[in-house]
């Protein structure tokens, strides 16, 4: 079986057996949610090149401000997300580039699940996605949104330059 380089990173996942069909509309749902007229505006202004001179970072800040107001806005009107129920939640302990690993046994090896994790990213949303367990605590992810893959990825590398810190601090306490 191949290497799996962990990371420690304590995570909230909620999840649940793959039913493939019930899930499959909510993931599609989820990974569409950040489509909104004005990311869908700004996603094509970046395509033409009209953003090139503009401050990336003040965009997206812009950009996530209008979601927040019309997030405000959908909770004043009484609208909201309905998420499917997940019968299960435990807390994972370690992430890979590909899996991730739970704090206790929680999985029955080789079962397909659906599940959405809350990660700590900009802006904070529930992570989609489908994974296959490897063992009773290990999982791999099957299927997940190219937008979530590179924020899981990115949450990775951020722990992992965290725990490079920490280490060479203990060291030099030594």
């Amino acid at each position: 079986m191949e290497s799996i380089r962990y990371i420690n990173a304590h995570l909230k996942i909620v999840f649940d057996f793959n039913d493939s069909n019930k899930y499959k509309k909510e993931y599609d749902v989820l990974g569409i949610s950040d489509e909104d007229a004005v990311g869908e505006w700004l996603k094509l202004a970046k395509a033409r090149g009209e953003t090139s001179e503009s401050d990336q970072v003040l965009l997206t800040l812009l950009v996530e401000l209008h979601r927040k107001i019309d997030s405000l806005s959908a909770y004043v009107k009484g609208e909201k997300i309905e998420y499917i129920t997940l019968s299960k939640k435990a807390d994972i302990l370690a992430i890979g580039f590909e899996h991730f690993c739970f704090e206790e046994d929680v999985l029955e090896e080789g079962e397909e699940y659906y599940g959405r994790i809350e990660m700590p990213i900009f802006p904070k949303r529930e992570v989609p996605l489908f994974f296959k367990a490897l063992n009773s605590k290990e999982a791999k992810i099957i299927l997940i949104h190219e937008k979530d893959e590179k924020d899981w990825n990115a949450h990775f590398v951020a722990r992992e330059r965290a725990m490079i810190r920490e280490l060479k601090a203990n060291k030099e306490r030594r």
